[in-house]
């Protein structure tokens, strides 16, 4: 048994940011395949992937507030991670240069 057990609500926050960042992938993947301007011929009514990506983006952001409303995590924090990877990464990309400065 764990010595640090997740209570109920902190294991429902975890396993939604989880199932969230696997949609995000699977958006990004189809995109990868596909292009941004396809979309499912079996339903198009959900938009096409560039659309597909902001929903599941959106949800992501919704699943990392509930992390942060639960004190998961400190929104400050990731902010200031974000930023430092920001700043990092910009010594790797090759074509983000105009949207990093």
């Amino acid at each position: 048994m764990s010595q640090h057990p997740l209570t109920p609500a902190q294991a429902e926050r975890l396993a939604f940011l989880a199932e969230e960042c696997a949609e995000v992938i699977q958006a990004v993947t189809k995109i990868q395949r596909h292009g941004f301007d396809s979309y499912n011929p079996d339903a198009p009514q959900k938009g096409d992937n560039r659309h597909q990506l902001e929903v599941e983006l959106g949800d992501l952001t919704a699943a990392m507030g509930l992390c942060n409303d639960g004190g998961d995590v400190d929104a400050a924090h990731v902010r200031t991670h974000k930023l430092a990877k920001r700043a990092k990464m910009g010594r790797y990309f090759h074509h983000q240069q105009e949207i990093l400065l």
